[in-house]
């Protein structure tokens, strides 16, 4: 399990010469700007500000779509039927099945939302180094379990995906077919998920143990961090604080 969002970290745009604390503070809070947003006429103005700051960073459209891709597959699995279920003012109808004016809506606030902070989300962490980005989150005095818990699943989800690959292939030499649907695949499925998340479990016990040996939760003194704010940094953070001050006020107007 390869997510490679360190693998254009190294590029040369505006975002990647954006200081990272003021980049980290910018960002989350245009994420939580959008994650406030309820009203449709936003969502417009919403894609714009993503598709900006995408642009800006200059990533790869393959990059975007790749990381979208199965989390999107997720969403259309959970969301799909809202159009369907929800709401009173029937659009089109074939039988039992009606298409519903509210619950698209609701479907369509749900997708753009979610495409734009996803996106943003990988424009912060693909524009620079993962261990860059929790440098500035301690920089910043969050709470250190925060930036530790980040880093360490971060760190172990590799391992996870070398684990699920491993007992996939256990799988298939046993003659599983991932692609049949039947109650024994299910089950074996089931049971995969099971041993994956047991083991995950113990593995956490075993590392969480390992790094209090070794000192973890005693106070150190901090070493310096060498970021460096300039006034074009300044400037950035104050436009899309602005920006995400807007997207606020605009919902509460709306709203």
């Amino acid at each position: 399990m390869d997510l490679g969002l360190e693998q254009f970290a190294y590029l040369d745009s505006p975002i990647h010469r954006w200081e990272a604390r003021t980049r980290l503070v910018g960002l989350l809070a245009l994420i939580f700007a959008f994650s406030f947003v309820q009203q449709m006429a936003l969502l417009p103005m919403m894609g714009l500000v993503t598709a900006v700051l995408f642009l800006l960073s200059r990533l790869p459209i393959t990059f975007w779509f790749n990381r979208l891709r199965y989390p999107g597959i997720f969403l259309l699995a959970v969301a799909v039927l809202l159009p369907f279920f929800s709401g009173q003012t029937v659009l089109w109808q074939l039988g039992p099945l009606a298409l519903r004016q509210e619950g698209l809506l609701e479907f369509l606030l749900i997708f753009v939302k979610f495409v734009c902070i996803l996106t943003i989300s990988l424009v912060l962490f693909g524009a620079a180094p993962f261990l860059t980005t929790i440098k500035a989150m301690r920089a910043l005095r969050l709470p250190p379990i925060l930036a530790d818990m980040l880093l360490l699943t971060y760190r172990y989800i590799f391992e996870l995906g070398h684990d699920l690959r491993t007992m996939e292939r256990a799988m298939r030499l046993r003659g599983f077919a991932a692609g049949r649907l039947s109650a024994r695949g299910a089950r074996a499925l089931a049971a995969v998920a099971g041993t994956l998340l047991v083991r995950s479990y113990e593995q956490s016990e075993r590392v969480y143990q390992a790094m209090v040996l070794r000192g973890y939760g005693q106070t150190v003194a901090r070493p310096a961090d060498g970021f460096m704010t300039t006034g074009r940094d300044w400037a950035a953070l104050t436009a899309v604080l602005l920006v995400a001050l807007g997207f606020v006020l605009a919902e509460a107007m709306l709203g």
